[in-house]
């Protein structure tokens, strides 16, 4: 009964250090409608609703070694939609999230486990993205939230723009705030270098597409790269693109990653590795006071928490 006993314990203890396996990558996912994902959402002509069609290609399949942030900040295997629970108020489809994570995965095996953190919603304007918002505050609790577990923040992805080219002020006004933007997220995460790579608009609400490209094209900030969307396919609004489009844009993005090699910077003392090991040593210590119990030890082995 006793041997029996000490098995389970131990069998607990392993559940332990295998259930603290987390991401040690982290990527921030932020913007509007098409970081969000609208590939493969369509219009229900029976219910006039936009359903997404709920077709997955392999670039996106869940992959063991990659996990988002729900939005009740935990980490989860990820799977599309990335931003269901983020952008909730819409239909979501495909991102290019998944995409470029597998790409990453692929491309360099040793990497290690990847974080995603949704935090794109979407129809909205960069005024909307300005520090002392909603948006603005949920992409940087989250992001902190992604990084007490452990783990690197290695870059944040953007794609927005698509709301500002309605009128003739905000795309006018749109470098000055995306510049001031990127300045602000940095400060906040205390990573005056974080890696951005944004998208170049494919598309637009407005008259004032080129406008906002330009204006992207023109950031001239350290450490900020952009991938250019521009002829990606588009669904038949004519604004979103398309879930093979979005499957190369992740890969755009990805080989964007690789290739800038970005230097990560390690923003808590923790890590996976850590939290595994401190797991496991509390798991032994337990079965050492059951055993010393047991056995009517009047003094227990000394321990040494690590």
């Amino acid at each position: 009964m006793l041997a029996f006993f000490i098995l389970a314990l131990v069998s607990q203890a392993t559940h332990l250090v295998t259930s603290q396996r987390l991401p040690t990558n982290i990527f921030i996912l932020a913007g509007q409608s098409n970081m969000a994902g609208r590939g493969g959402v369509i219009n229900d002509t029976k219910t006039g609703n936009l359903t997404w069609d709920g077709i997955v290609p392999p670039q996106c399949q869940p992959n063991p070694s990659i996990f988002r942030l729900s939005a009740n900040l935990t980490w989860v295997l990820a799977h599309e939609p990335l931003h269901a629970d983020i952008d909730y108020n819409k239909t979501n489809g495909i991102g290019p999230g998944m995409a470029f994570a597998n790409t990453v995965l692929t491309k360099d095996p040793t990497i290690g486990a990847m974080g995603l953190v949704p935090c794109a919603i979407g129809g909205t304007n960069i005024s909307q993205w300005a520090k002392g918002g909603f948006l603005y505050d949920q992409l940087v609790r989250r992001t902190r939230t992604a990084l007490i577990s452990g783990g690197v923040l290695r870059a944040m992805l953007w794609y927005q723009g698509e709301s500002d080219t309605i009128n003739k002020e905000d795309a006018d006004s749109y470098k000055g705030r995306l510049d001031k933007f990127f300045m602000e997220v940095r400060d906040d995460l205390q990573y005056p270098m974080l890696p951005i790579i944004q998208v170049a608009l494919a598309s637009g609400e407005g008259p004032f597409t080129e406008t906002i490209r330009k204006a992207q094209l023109g950031i001239n900030l350290p450490n900020v790269q952009y991938v250019d969307a521009k002829g990606l396919p588009l669904e038949p609004d004519r604004l979103h693109l398309t879930t093979s489009a979005q499957v190369q844009l992740g890969q755009m993005l990805a080989d964007a990653f690789l290739q800038s090699l970005p230097t990560p910077i390690r923003t808590t003392t923790n890590s996976a590795a850590t939290l595994s090991y401190h797991a496991f040593y509390r798991s032994i210590f337990i079965i050492i006071i059951i055993l010393s119990y047991f056995f009517h030890c009047r003094s227990f082995p000394a321990v040494v928490f690590l």
